[in-house]
């Protein structure tokens, strides 16, 4: 009699195959509600890390404004930020980390003069390209 109880008791631990299927076809159905939600929310992420990120390189170009008198030009870049290319009164580095690539891992675009101001800082988003929309569009320093 021990040995029928112990039977009925294996028999009844676990999850039928059913029973599993049912809870992945809820997860499924939960994450393909859930998703399209979280993903544009991601792309707006990076267009804002893109601005912080220009905010921050801007404050460093206006450090070294005010110690060399001048911006960097167009062939200098933005490196001047982290090393001294024997420009004269330079008191940096005006960054406090390596240079920073945009969020979608390419360099930032800089030339000076600029049209837009003295000088054009910008990204051209995760397409690469100028112009674009969402995730794409540029991010820039005049607007």
């Amino acid at each position: 009699m021990n040995e029928a109880r112990e039977k009925r008791r294996h028999k009844e631990k676990g999850f039928t195959l059913i029973e599993i299927l049912v809870v992945m076809v809820i997860i499924t159905l939960l994450a393909s509600l859930v998703a399209p939600r979280l993903f544009p929310k991601l792309g707006k992420g990076k267009q804002s890390a893109a601005k912080a990120q220009i905010e921050l390189l801007e404050q460093g170009l206006d450090q070294f404004r005010l110690d060399s008198g001048r911006y960097p030009t167009t062939q200098e870049g933005l490196s001047v930020l982290v090393t001294n290319q024997n420009i004269e009164n330079w008191e940096g580095p005006y960054l406090k980390k390596r240079l920073p690539n945009d969020p979608w891992g390419k360099p930032y675009n800089y030339q000076c003069p600029g049209t837009h101001g003295e000088y054009d800082l910008f990204s051209y988003g995760r397409d690469g390209a100028i112009g674009g929309e969402g995730e794409d569009k540029d991010v820039v320093s005049w607007e």
